[in-house]
C-alpha cells in the first residue's frame, strides 16, 4: 500500500460517460466481486496497476501510472458502504489535508 499518495490522486475523478463507464465495470468489478477483505482488494488491483484510496468519503480508483483518479466504488456498483458490510470498516491513514487517506 502505497505510503504517501500523489497530490494528483487527491482529487475526486470527473463524471464518467456511460460507455468509459461500462468499461470499467467489465474489468473492476470482477476484481473488487472476488476480492475477500481489503487486503484482497488492493493486492489485485495493484497487479492490475491500480490504486485504492479514499477522498471526501469516497472510495477512489486511480492508476499507478500517473496517480490520475479514474472512478469510484459507486460508479462501479460497488459503494464504500457495501464494502465496508463485506469487509468490515476500512482502518485508515488520514493525509496531511484531513480529506484524504488510504488504508493503513
Amino acid at each position: 500500500m502505497a505510503q504517501d499518495i500523489p497530490q494528483t490522486s487527491k482529487a475526486l475523478p470527473g463524471r464518467l460517460d456511460c460507455e468509459t463507464a461500462a468499461l470499467f465495470r467489465g474489468f473492476l468489478r470482477p476484481i473488487f466481486e472476488h476480492a475477500q477483505s481489503w487486503a484482497d482488494l488492493v493486492t489485485k488491483l495493484t497487479a492490475r496497476g491500480y490504486d485504492l484510496s479514499f477522498h471526501e468519503g469516497r472510495l477512489v480508483i486511480s492508476s499507478r501510472d500517473d496517480g490520475r483518479p479514474l472512478c469510484t466504488g459507486r460508479d462501479l456498483g460497488e459503494p464504500l458502504s457495501a464494502l465496508a458490510v463485506r469487509f468490515g470498516r476500512p482502518q485508515l491513514k488520514i493525509g496531511r489535508d484531513g480529506r484524504s487517506g488510504w488504508l493503513a
